[in-house]
């Protein structure tokens, strides 16, 4: 391990732990940041929270080894692949048209909030909550 120079001070590598350490005072600590990742959708967000506050041995083992906000923007990525799936499915199963929504806009309306609530239940038993 040899010093090099840093902006802030010397720093050195570490080849059995793989990280570096910067030397602060009489002592080296190591460098650890938290990489840049894009925002996450509702879906993520859900799943972040209910692993945080559910589950924290897995969130903690995910955010320590770098795989949360992966695993996270999968989740997010996925269910909402799966809830446009479901309101097709589920607008097809229930008769729903692009005819009612021209002769009833208030019924295609209320019927669509309703699919869209049982989509909503299905990715959060599937994938949100599991």
């Amino acid at each position: 391990m040899e010093p090099n120079k840093t902006k802030k001070g010397v720093s050195i590598y570490n080849e059995q732990t793989g990280l570096h350490y910067e030397l602060v005072g009489d002592y080296y600590l190591p460098l650890l940041t938290i990489p840049e990742e894009p925002p996450l959708g509702i879906w993520g967000r859900r799943r972040h929270r209910y692993l945080k506050e559910h589950r924290p041995v897995i969130y903690n083992t995910m955010l320590l080894s770098g795989d949360l906000f992966s695993h996270l923007a999968g989740i997010d990525q996925q269910a909402k692949d799966l809830h446009d799936k479901l309101m097709k499915q589920l607008a097809a199963q229930a008769g729903i048209t692009e005819l009612l929504k021209v002769q009833d806009q208030m019924a295609w309306v209320q019927q669509m909030n309703a699919i869209d609530a049982q989509a909503r239940e299905i990715i959060n038993s599937e994938l949100v909550y599991a």
